[in-house]
This record gives C-alpha cells, sequence and structure tokens, in this order.
C-alpha cells in the first residue's frame, strides 16, 4: 500500500476536510501560531474575538500594545510567548517588506522557507503550515499525527525526525499544493478520531492494511 492509496481511502472516509479555514492569508498564519499547543476549538473563540477588535490585519497588530494583545489572546493558553510570537511576525513583516504579507509570501519556497525559520515562535511545522496554506506552495507539513500514524503503519521509525519525514512524504506523493492540504487535513482527522495515544482500530478505515491495528 502507497502514500497515495492511503490518501483516497482517508478521502473517500472523511471526505473532502479543505482546510486551512480561514478568510485571508494573515488569518491563517495568526491561527498556526495561536494553535501551537491548544485546541482549534480554543483558537476559533479568540479568532472571532480578535476578528470584532479588527485584529486580523498586520497594521492593527503591529500597533496594537503587549498587555492588550496578552489580554485578548489569553484563552488559547501560552499567551505570553504567543504575543510575542505575532508581534515577532508582524515586526519582521514590517522591517523585511514594509509590511507587505503578499511580497513576502511570494518568495522561492526555499527562501521562504528559511526567513520564516529565523522569526522568533516559528518553527518547522508552523513555518510549513505558513508556506502550504497562505503562500499556496508545496511544502508538506508533518505533526504528531503525522508520526504516530505512519510509525504504526510501519512506514516510518517513531523517532524519525521532523526533516526527514517531511522528505519522505515529498518524494513519494506529486508535489501539489491541493494534495498537500488534503492529505494534511486528513492525517489530522484519522489521529483525532481513530489514530488516538489509545487507538479506536476496529473502525479505523486503514485497520487492514495496519500491522499496529491487527496486533492491538
Amino acid at each position: 500500500m502507497g502514500l497515495l492509496e492511503i490518501y483516497r481511502k482517508l478521502l473517500n472516509h472523511f471526505g473532502k476536510q479543505n482546510w486551512w479555514p480561514a478568510d485571508s492569508e494573515f488569518e491563517m498564519i495568526v491561527g498556526a501560531i495561536l494553535t501551537q499547543c491548544t485546541s482549534w476549538k480554543n483558537v476559533e473563540r479568540v479568532m472571532e474575538n480578535m476578528k470584532a477588535k479588527e485584529l486580523i490585519n498586520p497594521k492593527h497588530m503591529m500597533e496594537i500594545d503587549r498587555e492588550n494583545l496578552r489580554r485578548i489572546i489569553k484563552p488559547v493558553g501560552y499567551y505570553n510567548s504567543k504575543t510575542e510570537k505575532l508581534k515577532a511576525f508582524v515586526e519582521f513583516l514590517y522591517n523585511r517588506y514594509n509590511g507587505d504579507l503578499y511580497d513576502f509570501l511570494a518568495q522561492p519556497l526555499p527562501l521562504l522557507r528559511k526567513q520564516l525559520l529565523s522569526i522568533y515562535g516559528i518553527g518547522p511545522e508552523t513555518a510549513d503550515s505558513i508556506i502550504l496554506y497562505a503562500a499556496n506552495k508545496p511544502s508538506f507539513v508533518v505533526d504528531a499525527y503525522t508520526v504516530r500514524i505512519f510509525s504504526r503503519l510501519g512506514f516510518i521509525d517513531k523517532d524519525t525526525n521532523y526533516d526527514k519525514l517531511k522528505r519522505f512524504f515529498e518524494e513519494n506523493l506529486p508535489r501539489d499544493v491541493e494534495l498537500y492540504k488534503e492529505y494534511h487535513a486528513l492525517i489530522d482527522e484519522l489521529g483525532k478520531n481513530f489514530c488516538r495515544k489509545e487507538p479506536h482500530c476496529k473502525k479505523c478505515p486503514l485497520n487492514e492494511f495496519c500491522g499496529f491495528a491487527n496486533s492491538y
């Protein structure tokens, strides 16, 4: 069973996910930073509040003082560090690109990824999420669900590092932005609903291919 066959089975089971749920590129980036170490439900509530206060805008994010921003995003947890991460991103955007998000996102993929990783608080997963969903460039996103699922399926070792796992997907799938988006979202659906730490293997759409399921 190959990666495309797994993708088709997940798509057939869950349907199209149409991620990332955002109305603009900047909203997507803010969401990617806020969702670190928290649930998307918490992020959704905060994002609605930020929209009401017109904060889903690089200029307004740049202008708001840190204390008010901390208060607004407090429900997502780690609000002190996430305030600094949001500020670091918009400060980079204004210092290097005069606040022009589209100019920044238009950079060639390798340069864009290098610059994202240079910004405080943006690690590989967040960087690749921004590249894939905001810049619409083919950079596969790896998360904890990806590691858990594909190690249980026997494709990788559970200790495989981020960059090696990212290369595994990119070398074995067509370099297609929409495929990468849907695959990432479907992996997360499988992880949330079936391939949990305490898995629900019997109803999993991949159980017939999974050695872990057969031995669990």
